[in-house]
């Protein structure tokens, strides 16, 4: 009976190490999926954009320092360049981050592989390939060579995940006319080593590769976005995605909230049942953009309740566009449990200051609502407004109402006599008061008609 029972556990165990690893095999295709492995990982020669993106957080072994990074390869063509690459890099410690946008040519550019070769402006070469045993490639497995004048990363990358696979088996439909094919790795194990103020240190850490190509293009087609990766402490990987049209609107809908979850080896899911609320937000050392900082994610399914923080507030890229790119921090719960967590934002939109205009006309009484209306509305941004009134020549400024949501009122102002000056504060700002503008306006109280 003994040996029965140590043989069943035997195959139960050996069936479930396979099957949990079957995923770390070329060629690998998810089920229902529009994406293979390896080739997926490669150039497609149709596709209009296409980029590589990598994100991380390491710990230096000999320093004991923490760092995080972003890589990213474009094929863009412009001008004499084939595509860009952009390198952040920062000094978690220190909050000191730095950005560099390098021109080049791709020299290698493999079609059924990921095999990048890159030779920049600067005469520097760069790497981002499939991990080669000598006979094949090692499925999942990577290589990255990236410097700047501030830092060199050498990189060696392991997936301890399978693919986290987006939108309807990595398709995504966004707006009426753009697409991208869309793939996360969110659990990869990182060694190698960096050089950094002079100095030259092993690491060890974990990263997130994001994969896009189709005809999506940010920078041209008007469609701004908050892009949140997040990895939890109970192993859940969750990207979120959403996109702002034209008009700063985020139809609730799956062209515009994209939410996509790895579980475990077994599952993973992809939707748009969700909600992200904006706590707080932040300027850019000019002032000239206004990212969101904190956000709460909410999702009935699996109970999800996360606050999400952005760690540095001058986190930014300059080159090609402006946009934030820095690590998170989150602590929450899932499934009623606590979990804390660390991830990347990558934010294209920036918010704006409230634009407000009264509707009244100059003449006022107490039948009439005081109507305001604001100009620039954001559905990343909802505004709150207070009313205030002066009768002394705005010595002073009494309140009548604070945090609406809503862009008119009626007041009762008999005790103010008819034909008397009246002034009307309106304040609008956002949820920290971070986002704020005031408007007065002069009105003659009249006899109600």
């Amino acid at each position: 009976m003994l040996k029965k029972t140590l043989t069943l556990g035997l195959i139960l165990f050996l069936s479930t190490s396979v099957f949990s690893q079957k995923w770390k095999t070329y060629p690998y295709t998810p089920l229902k999926s529009a994406i293979s492995f390896p080739v997926d990982e490669g150039r497609h020669d149709k596709e209009i954009e296409e980029w590589w993106y990598t994100s991380g957080h390491l710990v230096g072994q000999t320093t004991g320092k923490q760092y995080s990074y972003m890589i990213c390869y474009f094929y863009y063509p412009i001008g004499s360049a084939s595509g860009f690459r952009i390198l952040y890099f920062s000094d978690d410690d220190n909050e000191l981050n730095y950005n560099d946008m390098q021109l080049l040519n791709y020299t290698v550019l493999a079609t059924d592989k990921l095999d990048i070769l890159a030779k920049k402006f600067d005469g520097n070469t760069e790497y981002w390939k499939n991990k080669y045993d000598g006979k094949e490639l090692v499925p999942f497995e990577y290589d990255i060579n990236a410097q700047s004048q501030v830092v060199s990363l050498d990189l060696a990358y392991k997936s301890n995940k399978p693919p986290l696979i987006l939108g309807e088996g990595g398709y995504i439909l966004i707006s009426a006319s753009h697409y991208t094919y869309y793939y996360s790795q969110t659990g990869v194990n990182v060694t190698g080593s960096i050089t950094y103020n002079g100095i030259t240190e092993n690491i060890t850490g974990t990263s997130w590769i994001d994969r896009q190509y189709g005809n999506f293009n940010p920078a041209t087609d008007g469609l701004e976005y908050e892009c949140l990766g997040i990895q939890l402490s109970n192993k859940m990987d969750i990207m979120i995605w959403n996109v702002f049209t034209a008009k700063d609107k985020i139809p609730d809908d799956k062209r515009f909230k994209i939410f996509a979850a790895y579980v475990n080896d077994h599952t993973q899911y992809t939707g748009s049942d969700f909600k992200l609320k904006r706590l707080e937000f932040s300027y850019s050392l000019d002032t000239q953009k206004c990212y969101a900082k904190k956000w709460r994610l909410t999702s009935s399914k699996n109970n999800i309740d996360l606050i999400i923080t952005s760690l540095f507030s001058d986190s930014e890229v300059n080159l090609p566009v402006r946009f934030y790119e820095g690590r998170t921090s989150i602590t929450g719960t899932v499934n009623g449990r606590s979990v804390t967590g660390k991830g990347f934002a990558e934010l294209l939109h920036s918010y704006e200051v409230p634009e407000i205009d009264f509707m009244n006309e100059d003449v006022w009484n107490n039948s009439i609502p005081i109507k305001w209306k604001l100009n620039n509305p954001d559905d990343g941004n909802p505004i709150k407004y207070s009313l205030e009134y002066s009768i002394d020549g705005q010595k002073t400024y009494n309140e009548i109402f604070s945090d609406i949501s809503e862009t008119h009122y009626i007041w009762n102002s008999k005790a103010i006599p008819n034909g008397n000056q009246i002034w009307f504060k309106v304040t609008g700002k956002s949820i920290d008061g971070t986002l704020k503008s005031t408007i007065t306006k002069k009105f003659i109280l009249s006899p109600k008609s």
